[in-house]
């Protein structure tokens, strides 16, 4: 404590004083409900009072006096009325304020909170070199190119070494037969048989195979034997390419 404080006190912070006040709004209202009712209390009585004295005003002689004392009470009842009234408007209004400074408060601890960020994103904003972030990104480009071409160059050497033999789980390298390979056994389980699945070939089959059968051809004529054989080596050929695609 600095001798200031000792002298004078110690000086209170917004939050501080912001609290202290909402704490004296709060026993403001406590007081006053605790007035109000008693103020509700006094009218129960009067009502009472005046319902007593109009009940003896209807048996007893001195009516005059008895109504003279109802509307004196009367009078009084509604003074209380309108303090009791007065009681909840100022209760109301210091509630109003209550909610007021309480959103000053909220306001306050944001703006607080906000300037810490503020604070914190300018600090990353002066730590972050852009150039050198670039930098170091064309550094990790070059080195990614630069592994990937050692990494052809190691799998050409390792080719060459082996002598290209095909191997099924190899790059580039039995790749047609290992897919052939999955795609009968996907389509055995499921119960499609290949040739089903491959029987739709072009239009040009049938016709292929019936050309297949042998050609009748007259003794003596000399001319049409070459072309027949050439027809028949052609067709020969073409029945091979569709045999295969059916076994593929």
């Amino acid at each position: 404590m600095t001798l200031l404080e000792s002298l004078f006190g110690r000086t209170q912070t917004p939050a501080e004083r912001l609290r202290a006040h909402l704490r004296s709004i709060q026993r403001a209202r406590r007081e006053l409900d605790r007035e109000r009712g008693k103020l509700e209390v006094q009218e129960k009585s009067l009502m009472a009072d005046i319902r007593k004295n109009a009940k003896q005003g209807q048996t007893v002689r001195h009516k005059l006096s008895h109504q003279a004392a109802c509307k004196v009470m009367a009078r009084d009842l509604v003074r209380v009325r309108r303090n009791i009234h007065k009681f909840y408007q100022m209760s109301t209004q210091l509630q109003a304020v209550g909610l007021r400074m309480q959103t000053l408060r909220s306001t306050q601890q944001m703006s607080e909170a906000m300037r810490g960020a503020s604070k914190a994103l300018s600090s990353m904003n002066r730590s972050m070199n852009i150039i050198a972030v670039q930098r170091v990104l064309q550094d990790f480009e070059r080195e990614t190119s630069t592994m990937d071409m050692k990494d052809e160059m190691m799998n050409d050497a390792m080719e060459d070494t082996l002598g290209g033999e095909e191997d099924a789980m190899g790059d580039g390298v039995g790749e047609n037969e290992e897919s052939d390979a999955i795609l009968r056994q996907v389509l055995d389980e499921i119960g499609v048989s290949v040739d089903h699945q491959l029987g739709s070939v072009p239009s040009t089959a049938p016709a292929a195979a019936q050309t297949n059968q042998p050609v009748r051809v007259a003794i003596g004529e000399g001319s049409n034997m070459a072309s027949s054989s050439t027809t028949d080596s052609d067709e020969s050929a073409l029945q091979a390419r569709l045999d295969q695609l059916r076994k593929t």
